[in-house]
């Protein structure tokens, strides 16, 4: 990150850290023994392609459609259990009292009980969700960032 002199307060600017690093190998310059028109080491203005002809290349690709079928494949069911559950617990804390009021250990009743509950699988969701993605997307999705970084290198933005 740098910073750059603004009027007023200073304005941040993000620079991409992918931005000119080379994805076939790190000592190797950048035309390579590649030619430009076969594949992602030319320029995309040397292929005719522009910025959003390349994403929607890119969205429409295998690799694409798998990184999100696995992110869908995890997040919508535990998304679904995970309201269910609170779903579950508003409702019981609204028309059970009997039931919430039960004490479980003490002071503590089923209504602490389970709300401490919500706070513990939302941490679990949350590992869960992490885990997966470092497993499962992680490294497929880093690639499909490297080829599209590769093959809009040099388009002016």
């Amino acid at each position: 990150m740098e910073r750059e002199a603004g009027t007023g307060a200073a304005a941040t600017r993000l620079d991409d850290p992918w931005c000119g690093a080379a994805a076939t190998g790190w000592s190797e310059p950048e035309d390579a023994g590649a030619d430009p028109a076969d594949g992602p080491a030319g320029s995309a203005e040397q292929r005719g392609h522009s910025a959003a002809e390349i994403y929607l290349e890119v969205q429409g690709s295998p690799a694409f459609r798998e990184v999100r079928r696995r992110y869908r494949r995890f997040v919508f069911p535990a998304a679904a259990v995970f309201l269910l559950w609170y779903l579950v617990y508003v409702i019981a804390a609204v028309t059970a009292h009997d039931l919430m009021a039960r004490p479980v250990v003490g002071a503590l009743n089923v209504a602490m009980t389970a709300g401490l509950g919500q706070f513990l699988t939302t941490f679990l969701l949350t590992w869960a969700y992490a885990r997966h993605a470092r497993l499962h997307r992680d490294r497929a999705a880093l690639e499909l960032r490297w080829d599209t970084q590769e093959m809009t290198r040099g388009i002016s933005r």
